[in-house]
């Protein structure tokens, strides 16, 4: 039929129009796909928002020290030979350090490690001590830091938790000032190594306050201690690092195969540490500048000291805490850290916690005294031109360490470091230093011979100043009038008739009737005191103290008004074996 080839013409022409239709649309996919996927790998090679990476560049949550190997190409940079080498490939957001001008920071350290103030009482004194000059807090958390996972043995049972830390750092920076943490890396490390877990850790088996060095887990507790701290303060432009009083260093089978091995000495093992672990926290935390206490480098030769390298980026914080101290020596160790290589230096006195293991009273004319003898200090600076004034440090310590007994509360001191800081705002304790002083604390007079400030006092804690005072003033001296001064007692009511439970009712009224007064009311003040102390401190706090300056006293005559009431119940019965 004629038709029928004109028709597969047409059918050929439809089916190769459809063929190229069919590739047109096929090649469009392929184009499509192969966009698609190089957007989607970009996507994967780049880091996740607020989740893996922090805002410092580093690790978050990097707690076991642990880095990626992919990573190593924007790994932080590395310090060699105590310098820090620049990685440009990491783009971090550096810890801001303000500059405080030639008279430096005032900074008031806070000794956490015994009767650790409530949140609420930090809220209360954080304005006043701004509203005094100061512009940071030495944080000295210890064990009411809210250790976690592997360290969490190391938090006491009253430690902050981590919102109260978060709620510190918003109170103090409402108040403009900085944290400052202090964590101790070295020496004083007994709130750490006291736990059976971290015994072997310790230099000397016996004695829990020192770091064996040497030993590999010594560096990755102290890695993940400082860490732990750092990571939540993540604001602060300066860590302490402590390293003061690393008693019995070198003592360890390890430290001595080092020195033989090493032909090195204890001053070179000791910055060997301090280069390990400050070198870590640069590198992880960029920005970051770190503070020692300086009191173990005084015996280490200023050539050992700059090749270790920690001059760039560690500053000494010089401490003396006598009124009396040597200021040619202090000028001697400045010129010596200068000459190591230090760009800058801290000074630290004491307002507190100095004048003795088991202070009760504050001292006021003691720390009064050391700030002036460090005033001299701070205007002799400019005899070390290359060594900057970064600021004073005003130490209150709680602890001598932590085992000991408690040195003065806070509010006993709140006067001392109040008139030391206006001392060192005015440059001596001048009429209006004095004047500035009384109207700060709502007193009417300052006896710095005696060491008191009379008057009600309206500042925070105020109560505990007065009340601590009165309890050291009068309770040891009124329980001893009425149970040991009294003839009456030693006649009828002495131990042995105690022991045996017999007494004559009409001689035991002859100084009865006394001997309950001072009893009922030391017993009515102690229950207020007690409620004023819990306002402020946590329980354990409170029965500590009690124990120490209180019922060392109230015991006694408790256990004597007992027995004098059970005895004059029995109305003269025999003597019982």
């Amino acid at each position: 039929m004629p038709g029928r080839g004109g028709m597969q013409t047409d059918m050929l022409r439809i089916n190769s129009i459809n063929t190229l239709r069919f590739l047109g649309l096929l090649i469009v996919v392929i184009i499509g796909l192969k966009i698609y996927f190089i957007s989607k790998t970009k996507q994967l090679d780049a880091p996740e928002k607020d989740s893996f990476w922090s805002k410092h560049g580093v690790i978050e949550n990097d707690h076991k020290m642990e880095i990626n190997q992919k990573l190593e190409d924007v790994a932080p940079p590395k310090v060699q030979q105590g310098k820090v080498e620049p990685n440009t490939g990491v783009k971090s957001n550096p810890r801001q350090q303000k500059d405080y001008g030639p008279s430096g920071m005032r900074i008031v350290h806070l000794d956490l490690k015994g009767a650790a103030p409530k949140l609420s009482y930090l809220q209360q004194i954080f304005p006043l001590l701004s509203s005094i000059g100061v512009n940071g807090i030495l944080m000295e958390y210890e064990d009411t830091f809210p250790y976690h996972d592997s360290l969490e043995i190391l938090k006491s049972t009253y430690a902050f938790s981590s919102d109260d830390i978060d709620k510190i750092q918003q109170l103090a920076e409402s108040s403009n000032l900085e944290i400052i943490p202090l964590v101790q890396t070295f020496g004083h490390m007994e709130f750490v190594l006291k736990h059976g877990k971290y015994r072997h850790l310790r230099e000397v088996e016996k004695y829990p306050n020192s770091l064996n060095p040497h030993l590999p887990d010594s560096l990755n507790l102290v890695k993940e201690m400082l860490s732990q701290v750092l990571d939540k303060h993540s604001k602060s432009a300066w860590l302490h690092m402590g390293a003061d009083e690393v008693f019995h260093l070198g003592k360890s089978a390890e430290s001595k195969q080092w020195i033989n091995e090493q032909r090195g000495d204890i001053g070179k093992m000791f910055m060997d540490h301090i280069k390990e672990v400050g070198s870590f926290m640069v590198n992880k935390y960029p920005g970051l500048k770190l503070l020692i206490w300086d009191d173990m480098m005084r015996k280490i030769s200023k050539e050992k000291i700059h090749e270790s390298g920690i001059t760039e980026y560690i500053a000494p914080m010089v401490w003396f805490y006598h009124p009396e101290f040597n200021i040619d020596e202090v000028e001697a160790f400045l010129a010596k850290y200068m000459d190591s290589g230090f760009k800058s230096v801290w000074f630290a006195s004491a307002f507190k916690g100095a004048t003795g293991v088991s202070q009760g009273w504050t001292p006021i004319k003691f720390h009064l005294e050391n700030h002036l003898r460090w005033l001299q200090v701070i205007k002799s600076i400019s005899k070390f031109p290359s060594l900057h004034f970064q600021g004073l440090a005003l130490t209150g310590w709680q602890r001598y360490d932590h085992f000991s007994t408690l040195c003065e509360l806070l509010p006993v001191a709140i006067p001392s470091l109040v008139i030391c800081m206006q001392t060192v705002t005015h440059g001596s304790f001048t009429h209006q230093a004095k004047t500035n002083s009384q109207q700060i604390l709502g007193f009417r007079s300052i006896d710095l011979e005696n060491n008191v400030c009379e008057g009600d006092g309206t500042f925070a804690g105020a109560e505990i100043y007065q009340m601590v005072r009165w309890i050291y003033q009068n309770l040891k001296s009124d329980i001893t009038r009425v149970m040991e001064s009294n003839s009456a007692i030693k006649g009828w009511f002495n131990n042995y008739n105690r022991k045996h439970r017999f007494g004559n009712p009409r001689n035991m009224e002859y100084f009865g009737a006394d001997v309950l007064r001072v009893h009922h009311q030391w017993e009515e003040y102690l229950g207020n005191f007690r409620k004023q102390m819990e306002k402020i401190y946590f329980p354990d706090t409170v029965e500590e103290w009690m124990e120490e300056n209180v019922n060392q006293y109230m015991d006694p005559l408790r256990e004597f008004v007992k027995d004098y009431k059970d005895i004059i119940a029995l109305m003269a019965a025999p003597k019982q074996n």
